[in-house]
């Protein structure tokens, strides 16, 4: 059973702040987003060892930390007047902007 592809607000270099779970309260920036499965690897949070193999004679092989995917639901963006807040869109002519609920700001 294949999870259903959820429509997302946030997008990859946004600042955004963990909601829930054993990382939350921890704010990184987004390098990545698997909308598939709906998650995204957020930089310096949710940090996990694993195994990794010798891939050529100047490669290092070992143990190495890197940041596991976090499921999009427990995140949210962060602005920069408010701290974490839900995001909304305002016209503004032609183009379309995403703004800050409580303050109203360009995010």
């Amino acid at each position: 059973m294949s999870e259903v592809q959820l429509k997302t607000k946030l997008k990859k270099e946004d600042l955004v702040q963990v909601i829930s779970g054993k990382e939350k309260g921890k704010q990184g920036k987004i390098v990545k987003i698997d909308r598939e499965k709906n998650r995204a690897i957020i930089q310096g949070v949710n940090m996990v060892k694993k195994a990794m193999k010798k891939k050529s004679q100047n490669d290092r092989g070992g143990i190495i930390e890197i940041e596991a995917p976090v499921r999009l639901c427990n995140m949210m963006i962060v602005c920069k007047k408010c701290g974490p807040t839900r995001m909304g869109y305002k016209f503004e002519g032609d183009a379309k902007k995403r703004v800050c609920r409580k303050c109203g700001e360009a995010l």
